[in-house]
């Protein structure tokens, strides 16, 4: 009889290789010496301190930690979204985010999931929340239970409402957030919507820009000469179209998905050279909202220290 120590099901093996090239394990920088202490000022005295912009009255470090692998959205499949789903119980959560403000990161973008904010609270957490939706009438509920700096109407949603000629709920949100009185930003994958609203001069305080147009109407073939990992494309040149947008408009611009969700991940050179190359091509008033999923690494380190090499760097 096998010994069930050393017995790998098929779906944790797979699993496992999906988080594995989600997250790129060749040339992973050694992360040496024991983990140091949790700190709830979000600096840790023996690294150079994360670059920080300004967005509204508020300080926030350049990189944010997104929130999609929390929610168990992966982008590449369901092996992977289960995976995500099951690490990132409410306790490893809370402990995700503590070791995020440990290692400089301040700033969380979060959406439907808000049940782990007040336990990180009561570790003596003073992350800043910035919150993703779309229903006007929820704004409020949003507000008072999250307690965010920001709302953010969601990029899907604002995509097919453009889409489909209804932009001005778009606005009317924008403007509800506002009188709200907390800053309001609105989330695209197109960057036609993004200069668009920047063109028409709405009261915005910020964008939400993502580097691929994962929205784009278009009919999957099978005659195709490769399989998309799901319904999803990503272009090789999206970076560039709307990096070309980001410099244009005045606000701030919160770029995502500047990883591809992990197709830029095979290796750590090519995940340094993706934020290299966003921080070249975005303002310096711009920042980056990345989603982690340590189960393999330490990405947290990792990521925050690319940042700290390259976060400075700006084409402009």
């Amino acid at each position: 009889m096998k010994n069930k120590k050393h017995t790998t099901g098929r779906r944790q093996f797979i699993s496992m290789i999906s988080a594995a090239a989600a997250i790129g394990l060749t040339g992973v920088p050694k992360v040496t010496g024991a983990k140091p202490d949790y700190r709830t000022d979000g600096i840790n005295q023996q690294e150079p301190q994360m670059p920080v912009i300004n967005l509204g009255p508020h300080r926030i470090s350049r990189l944010i930690a997104g929130s999609n692998p929390i929610s168990g959205y992966s982008y590449l499949g369901s092996h992977t979204d289960r995976q995500m789903k099951e690490y990132f119980t409410t306790d490893n959560t809370v402990q995700f985010l503590l070791n995020c403000e440990n290692s400089g990161i301040n700033t969380h973008q979060g959406s439907a999931r808000m049940e782990y904010l007040k336990p990180l609270r009561d570790h003596g957490s003073k992350m800043n929340f910035i919150s993703l939706s779309s229903d006007r009438l929820k704004i409020k509920e949003v507000i008072n239970t999250a307690g965010p700096i920001a709302v953010v109407h969601h990029g899907g949603v604002t995509d097919r409402l453009f889409y489909e000629g209804d932009s001005m709920i778009v606005r009317d949100y924008v403007k509800a957030v506002r009188d709200s009185g907390v800053l309001a930003g609105v989330s695209a994958h197109n960057p036609d919507v993004i200069k668009k609203i920047a063109d028409e001069g709405w009261e915005v305080d910020f964008f939400m820009t993502c580097f691929y147009y994962l929205t784009r109407k278009q009919n999957i073939e099978e005659s195709m000469p490769s399989l998309p990992v799901g319904s999803y494309m990503f272009y090789r040149n999206d970076p560039d179209v709307m990096t070309n947008v980001i410099r244009q408009v005045k606000q701030p611009c919160l770029a995502f998905k500047i990883l591809g969700a992990g197709r830029l991940c095979s290796n750590q050179e090519r995940v340094k050279a993706a934020f290299q190359y966003a921080f070249s091509n975005i303002k310096p008033t711009d920042g980056v909202i990345v989603g982690m999923f340590p189960w393999i690494f330490d990405e947290i380190t990792v990521n925050s220290q690319y940042v700290r090499e390259t976060g400075q760097i700006s084409s402009l």
